[in-house]
């Protein structure tokens, strides 16, 4: 099993909560599960209402949002996860950056989402069986992000690191947790 641990940086604004956003990382026998927990003033974000029935859907980063990306080392392909609070999510393969080859992911049928209020934030837990779209023994180059949506309607961005001068997810020099099997 490999495990990493992870802290988001959001992306330079006037408008950023004062939260934290931490986690880890685990792969087990091509199984990817991460951890987010959101922590500090969480009234000042905009939550979406769980679900009854948490289906796949698109555009859920159009407001707070919970992100992945899965790459495999020295290839251009690669996945996006995309999780809602109230449990929505989706998957989508690009051939190389941004939206070339753009395609909801099929091959993914499901992702195992967990939500859990804490005392002073949110836990969700996100796992996903690999083996479908990557071969076990393939290193992997991964991506955590997160769109914050708050109550006043503003979006901050969110990530392990911000290469380029705007926001931008698909960069693959933000893809920084390697992990192998």
């Amino acid at each position: 099993m490999t495990e990493r641990r992870f802290s988001l940086v959001p992306f330079l604004d006037t408008s950023i909560p004062d939260i934290t956003i931490n986690g880890k990382v685990l792969r087990q026998k091509n199984f990817l599960t991460i951890h987010y927990v959101l922590t500090g003033k969480i009234e000042e974000i905009f939550l979406s209402a769980l679900s009854v029935n948490p289906t796949r859907k698109d555009d859920l980063w159009k407001t707070t949002c919970l992100e992945f990306f899965v790459a495999i080392k020295e290839l251009p392909q690669y996945w996006e996860f995309n999780i809602s609070p109230s449990g929505d999510w989706n998957a989508y393969h690009m051939d190389a950056y941004r939206r070339i080859g753009f395609r909801e992911e099929t091959s993914i049928q499901r992702l195992q989402l967990e939500t859990q209020k804490a005392a002073n934030g949110f836990l969700w837990t996100a796992a996903v069986d690999l083996n479908p779209i990557i071969q076990a023994k393939r290193v992997l180059e991964i991506g955590i992000a997160a769109i914050i949506r708050t109550v006043h309607g503003s979006q901050t961005y969110w990530a392990l690191v911000h290469p380029a001068p705007q926001a931008d997810f698909h960069s693959r020099e933000s893809f920084i947790l390697a992990m192998a099997e």
